[in-house]
Protein backbone atom coordinates (compact mmCIF):
# COMPACT_ATOMS: atom_id res chain seq x y z
CA UNK A 1 0.00 0.00 0.00
CA UNK A 2 1.40 3.74 -0.93
CA UNK A 3 0.06 6.40 1.38
CA UNK A 4 1.86 9.65 1.76
CA UNK A 5 1.21 11.84 4.56
CA UNK A 6 -0.21 14.57 2.08
CA UNK A 7 -2.88 12.27 0.18
CA UNK A 8 -4.26 10.01 2.75
CA UNK A 9 -7.41 9.13 0.42
CA UNK A 10 -7.19 8.16 -3.11
CA UNK A 11 -10.33 7.70 -4.97
CA UNK A 12 -12.35 8.87 -2.46
CA UNK A 13 -10.87 5.34 -0.61
CA UNK A 14 -9.85 6.15 2.92
CA UNK A 15 -5.93 5.07 2.65
CA UNK A 16 -4.95 4.84 5.95
CA UNK A 17 -8.13 2.89 7.43
CA UNK A 18 -7.70 0.21 4.90
CA UNK A 19 -3.80 -0.04 5.07
CA UNK A 20 -4.94 -1.01 8.88
CA UNK A 21 -7.11 -3.48 7.95
CA UNK A 22 -4.79 -5.04 5.68
CA UNK A 23 -2.16 -5.41 8.49
CA UNK A 24 -4.59 -6.71 10.93
CA UNK A 25 -5.41 -8.97 8.81
CA UNK A 26 -2.36 -10.15 7.61
CA UNK A 27 -1.12 -10.39 10.87
CA UNK A 28 -4.21 -12.31 12.08
CA UNK A 29 -5.75 -14.40 8.86
CA UNK A 30 -8.84 -15.19 11.42
CA UNK A 31 -9.81 -11.06 11.32
CA UNK A 32 -10.85 -11.50 7.63
CA UNK A 33 -13.20 -13.92 8.39
CA UNK A 34 -16.85 -12.22 8.17
CA UNK A 35 -20.31 -12.46 8.15
CA UNK A 36 -22.89 -10.42 6.61
CA UNK A 37 -26.40 -10.34 7.73
CA UNK A 38 -29.91 -9.52 6.44
CA UNK A 39 -32.98 -9.87 8.18
CA UNK A 40 -36.15 -10.17 5.57
CA UNK A 41 -39.94 -9.88 5.59
CA UNK A 42 -42.59 -10.24 3.89
CA UNK A 43 -45.36 -7.14 3.52
CA UNK A 44 -47.63 -8.19 1.14
CA UNK A 45 -48.12 -9.56 -2.28
CA UNK A 46 -44.39 -8.99 -3.81
CA UNK A 47 -43.52 -6.72 -1.47
CA UNK A 48 -40.67 -7.58 1.51
CA UNK A 49 -38.48 -5.06 3.78
CA UNK A 50 -34.83 -6.19 4.29
CA UNK A 51 -33.27 -4.38 7.18
CA UNK A 52 -29.56 -4.50 7.61
CA UNK A 53 -27.90 -3.10 10.71
CA UNK A 54 -24.62 -5.37 11.91
CA UNK A 55 -22.10 -7.36 11.00
CA UNK A 56 -19.17 -9.35 11.93
CA UNK A 57 -15.35 -8.11 11.01
CA UNK A 58 -11.90 -8.40 12.36
CA UNK A 59 -12.83 -10.03 15.10
CA UNK A 60 -15.48 -8.84 16.18
CA UNK A 61 -19.51 -7.65 16.38
CA UNK A 62 -19.59 -3.82 13.70
CA UNK A 63 -22.32 -1.97 13.84
CA UNK A 64 -23.83 0.27 10.50
CA UNK A 65 -23.52 4.19 11.76
CA UNK A 66 -27.40 3.59 10.57
CA UNK A 67 -29.65 0.87 9.45
CA UNK A 68 -30.81 0.02 5.88
CA UNK A 69 -34.32 -0.77 4.70
CA UNK A 70 -34.43 -2.05 1.13
CA UNK A 71 -37.62 -2.79 -0.48
CA UNK A 72 -38.68 -5.40 -3.05
CA UNK A 73 -41.35 -6.06 -5.27
CA UNK A 74 -42.80 -7.15 -8.38
CA UNK A 75 -44.15 -4.67 -11.28
CA UNK A 76 -47.41 -5.26 -11.83
CA UNK A 77 -46.55 -6.97 -14.95
CA UNK A 78 -45.26 -9.66 -13.10
CA UNK A 79 -48.16 -9.49 -10.03
CA UNK A 80 -46.51 -7.01 -8.07
CA UNK A 81 -47.49 -3.21 -6.65
CA UNK A 82 -43.83 -1.79 -7.75
CA UNK A 83 -42.71 -0.77 -4.37
CA UNK A 84 -39.46 -1.33 -4.86
CA UNK A 85 -37.08 -2.86 -7.58
CA UNK A 86 -37.90 -6.39 -8.34
CA UNK A 87 -34.72 -9.46 -6.35
CA UNK A 88 -32.87 -9.68 -9.60
CA UNK A 89 -32.74 -5.83 -10.08
CA UNK A 90 -31.22 -5.63 -6.57
CA UNK A 91 -28.95 -8.73 -7.76
CA UNK A 92 -27.82 -6.23 -10.80
CA UNK A 93 -27.50 -3.04 -8.10
CA UNK A 94 -25.42 -5.69 -5.62
CA UNK A 95 -23.26 -6.40 -9.02
CA UNK A 96 -22.77 -2.99 -10.01
CA UNK A 97 -21.74 -1.45 -5.96
CA UNK A 98 -19.53 -4.48 -5.63
CA UNK A 99 -17.41 -4.64 -8.88
CA UNK A 100 -17.42 -0.73 -8.68
CA UNK A 101 -16.15 -0.20 -5.32
CA UNK A 102 -13.51 -2.82 -5.89
CA UNK A 103 -12.07 -1.46 -9.00
CA UNK A 104 -11.95 1.94 -6.92
CA UNK A 105 -10.11 0.39 -4.03
CA UNK A 106 -7.39 -1.81 -5.77
CA UNK A 107 -7.06 1.01 -8.41
CA UNK A 108 -6.19 3.58 -5.37
CA UNK A 109 -3.96 0.44 -3.49
CA UNK A 110 -2.47 0.56 -6.97
CA UNK A 111 -1.75 4.50 -7.16
CA UNK A 112 -4.22 4.72 -9.77
CA UNK A 113 -6.30 7.85 -10.19
CA UNK A 114 -9.94 7.58 -11.50
CA UNK A 115 -12.44 10.87 -11.93
CA UNK A 116 -14.96 9.47 -13.26
CA UNK A 117 -16.72 6.03 -13.20
CA UNK A 118 -20.28 4.99 -14.25
CA UNK A 119 -21.68 1.41 -15.73
CA UNK A 120 -24.98 0.62 -16.92
CA UNK A 121 -25.87 -3.12 -16.55
CA UNK A 122 -28.22 -5.52 -18.75
CA UNK A 123 -29.46 -8.79 -17.32
CA UNK A 124 -30.75 -11.40 -19.60
CA UNK A 125 -33.63 -13.42 -18.03
CA UNK A 126 -36.26 -15.90 -19.39
CA UNK A 127 -39.05 -15.95 -16.98
CA UNK A 128 -40.65 -19.34 -18.95
CA UNK A 129 -38.60 -20.54 -16.22
CA UNK A 130 -39.26 -18.36 -13.14
CA UNK A 131 -42.92 -19.04 -14.09
CA UNK A 132 -42.68 -22.75 -14.49
CA UNK A 133 -43.59 -22.50 -18.19
CA UNK A 134 -40.79 -24.76 -19.32
CA UNK A 135 -38.48 -26.73 -16.77
CA UNK A 136 -35.78 -26.74 -19.14
CA UNK A 137 -35.42 -23.13 -19.20
CA UNK A 138 -33.35 -21.00 -16.16
CA UNK A 139 -34.97 -19.74 -12.90
CA UNK A 140 -31.92 -16.95 -12.92
CA UNK A 141 -30.37 -14.96 -15.25
CA UNK A 142 -29.02 -16.47 -18.49
CA UNK A 143 -25.85 -14.03 -19.37
CA UNK A 144 -25.54 -10.37 -17.75
CA UNK A 145 -23.12 -7.39 -19.09
CA UNK A 146 -21.55 -4.47 -17.45
CA UNK A 147 -20.32 -2.14 -19.51
CA UNK A 148 -18.14 0.61 -17.75
CA UNK A 149 -17.44 4.24 -18.77
CA UNK A 150 -14.15 5.67 -16.77
CA UNK A 151 -12.16 8.73 -16.85
CA UNK A 152 -8.64 7.54 -16.12
CA UNK A 153 -5.01 7.75 -18.42
CA UNK A 154 -5.52 5.36 -21.61
CA UNK A 155 -2.82 2.91 -20.00
CA UNK A 156 -5.10 1.95 -16.88
CA UNK A 157 -7.53 0.50 -18.83
CA UNK A 158 -6.82 -3.27 -19.25
CA UNK A 159 -5.46 -3.32 -15.74
CA UNK A 160 -8.69 -1.78 -14.52
CA UNK A 161 -10.50 -4.37 -16.19
CA UNK A 162 -8.30 -7.37 -14.45
CA UNK A 163 -9.31 -5.28 -10.95
CA UNK A 164 -13.12 -5.86 -11.61
CA UNK A 165 -12.20 -9.62 -10.71
CA UNK A 166 -11.54 -8.86 -6.91
CA UNK A 167 -15.40 -8.19 -6.55
CA UNK A 168 -16.47 -10.79 -3.98
CA UNK A 169 -20.16 -10.04 -6.12
CA UNK A 170 -19.25 -11.09 -9.16
CA UNK A 171 -16.82 -14.19 -7.94
CA UNK A 172 -20.02 -15.64 -6.07
CA UNK A 173 -21.84 -15.14 -9.54
CA UNK A 174 -19.59 -16.94 -11.58
CA UNK A 175 -18.35 -19.87 -9.57
CA UNK A 176 -21.89 -19.97 -7.22
CA UNK A 177 -21.83 -20.62 -3.91
CA UNK A 178 -23.95 -22.98 -1.95
CA UNK A 179 -27.13 -21.69 -0.29
CA UNK A 180 -29.07 -23.80 2.33
CA UNK A 181 -32.97 -22.97 2.73
CA UNK A 182 -34.41 -23.94 6.15
CA UNK A 183 -38.01 -23.45 6.72
CA UNK A 184 -39.47 -24.25 10.40
CA UNK A 185 -43.50 -23.16 11.81
CA UNK A 186 -43.35 -19.71 13.46
CA UNK A 187 -43.60 -19.90 17.18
Amino acid sequence: MKTTELQTVTNGIDMESLEQTVKAIQADPEQGQCVFRARNRWVSGGHNQTHITCFKCLGGEQSHRQPFDLHADEPQALGGTDQGANPVEHLLNALAACVTTSLVAHAAVRGIAIEYLKSQLDGRIDLRGFLGLDPDVPKGYQHIRIHFSVKTAPENLPKLKELAAFSPVYNTLIHGTRVDIEISPKS
